[in-house]
């Protein structure tokens, strides 16, 4: 109605808004001119009406039943021209207008209804061409994600960027797959989010029961599904509206999110993809703040509170089946997410956040049988597993998952009955790095301190900083720590004699060793 009111062909007949508001964004579909009194049964719903009211009721009580009629009957809006049969409005048609909420416009000079009705007219007729427009290119770019075999997260980033509105996909149990959404959002929009998403479903059955469309702060709901198989569901949160509008988008999204559910065939890739980048970006630490990163985990299905037990992961040295972590922890009563390789861990690796209830027991042997789930059987014997201390709450989750990472960034050992554990709770300098990873003032020392032999080595492509760490590995036992080095003895000695020379120290001695070890773990950590 407000473009209706702003076309100059209207302009020129001195309009007046009665009754706006928000009833002045009720859609036009159609425009109608009539003075009948009986015209509310004529009416499909959408229409604005013209009219002198030249036939309209006289009685008070009529008129009333009258703009009732017409407003049972979805008309958008009423145009009355002032003049021909009304020299001012009738106040119960006001007051009948106001209460239901129908818009209601005056014209103060006389127009030709012919040229309102051509004008309106065209703009409908070419806002229905620009929606079929915009339409055909929303439908091409999502078609061409399809051809292109997109996963799941980027069709949900190249929605929320059509739409301009945060987008989140969910599964059938509600757990958040995916979700284009600002930081700042997150804790306010997750926090008990299968409540406020069973609400929403529930609010949007009910509009569909009763024909009523969605609202500005409604959310928008668009089932995934495909061939009689419902995977779960596209939310679209409230944003700007969209030339081809924002359902038709949205079930252009959801349509590329079923065909790729299609070509994975029996392979959850949704669980593997979204839970890898939720995994990743804690990791990277891409969060606004702990309540927010908290909220989107329980989100996506992992227990946080209730005295959960967290426990961060990483799996090396042989491929990880991501999928099955999931599973694997169900087997324990638990949940998990997994993500991809950390920084400083050489692939195949993978990171993972363990929630177990508090009864559960996760020792060495629970360990190697959710790992044992997660390898192939010919690989166990390559796999070393780091394991944070377990933990609870968000923070002390997120430094478990950094203490795996730092103990996994350690030399790898050679082959035998594996899986190989490491745990934090068993390396006090991992711990004590992992809890200054932020000091700046550690890192600094650290470099210090290595600074000749990271010198050498860039200067010289040499091995110092590996041959201390096999060294620092072994300590009193030089041919393991040879043999870790992959030199000879001779050549080992001599490097030591080197690494000796370089730092002005004496490498037996107790507090250099832990010292030296302290900078190794530093720098690792930092990802250098």
């Amino acid at each position: 109605m407000r473009d209706v009111i702003a076309l100059e062909a209207v302009a020129q007949g001195v309009p007046e808004v009665l009754v706006g508001d928000d009833a002045l964004d009720a859609r036009v579909r159609w425009l109608h001119v009539s003075d009948s009194a009986g015209v509310a049964r004529l009416l499909n719903g959408g229409e604005m009406l013209l009219s002198t009211g030249s036939s309209w009721p006289a009685e008070p009580g009529d008129l009333r039943r009258f703009i009732d009629e017409l407003a049972d009957a979805g008309l958008s809006g009423l145009v009355l021209e002032l003049g021909t049969h009304y020299r001012y409005v009738p106040a119960v048609v006001v007051e009948a207008a106001h209460a239901r909420g129908l818009a209601l416009v005056v014209l103060h000079r006389e127009l030709k209804f012919v040229t309102v009705t051509e004008a309106v007219h065209s703009r409908i007729i070419t806002g229905q061409t620009d929606a079929l427009r915009a339409r055909d290119e929303v439908r091409e770019r999502f078609t061409a994600l399809v051809l292109r075999g997109s996963p799941a997260d980027f069709i949900v980033h190249q929605l929320a960027q059509t739409l301009g509105a945060p987008i989140v996909l969910e599964n059938l149990g509600y757990e958040v797959v995916a979700a284009e959404v600002p930081l700042a959002m997150e804790e306010e929009l997750f926090t008990e989010w299968e409540l406020r998403s069973r609400s929403a479903h529930r609010r949007s059955e009910q509009r569909r029961e009763r024909a009523i469309p969605a609202g500005a702060d409604d959310w928008l709901i668009v089932p995934v599904e495909a061939r009689g198989i419902r995977w779960g569901n596209l939310i679209a949160l409230p944003g700007p509206e969209h030339p081809a509008g924002r359902a038709a988008v949205l079930e252009q999204g959801a349509i590329a999110l079923a065909v790729g559910r299609l070509a994975d065939g029996d392979a959850d890739e949704w669980a593997r993809i979204g839970r890898r980048r939720l995994v990743d970006g804690l990791l990277a630490g891409r969060f606004a703040g702990v309540g927010g990163a908290a909220a989107r985990l329980e989100a996506a299905g992992l227990p946080l509170r209730g005295g959960a037990r967290l426990y961060g992961l990483v799996v090396s040295g042989a491929p990880v089946a991501v999928e099955r972590a999931d599973v694997a922890a169900r087997a324990l009563r638990g949940r998990a997410l997994a993500g991809s390789a950390p920084a400083g861990v050489v692939a195949p690796a993978a990171t993972m956040l363990v929630s177990l209830p508090p009864d559960a027991v996760f020792d060495d042997a629970a360990v190697v049988a959710f790992v044992r789930a997660l390898v192939d059987p010919a690989d166990v014997e390559r796999v070393t597993v780091s394991v944070g201390r377990g933990a609870e709450g968000i923070d002390a989750a997120l430094a478990s998952v950094h203490e795996a990472v730092d103990l996994a960034g350690g030399r790898r050992r050679r082959a035998g009955r594996g899986p190989h554990l490491r745990r934090a709770e068993n390396r006090p300098l991992v711990q004590l790095v992992t809890a200054l990873r932020d000091d700046h003032r550690v890192l600094e020392h650290g470099e210090r301190m290595l600074a000749p032999l990271i010198s050498y080595d860039l200067s010289r492509s040499g091995d110092l900083l590996d041959v201390l760490e096999a060294m620092l590995a072994h300590p009193g036992n030089r041919t393991a720590a040879a043999g870790a080095s992959h030199l000879s003895r001779s050549v080992f000695y001599q490097r030591i004699a080197l690494i000796e020379e370089l730092l002005g120290s004496d490498l037996d001695d107790g507090e250099t060793q832990t010292a030296l070890h302290l900078a190794l773990l530093v720098r690792r950590s930092a990802g250098r």
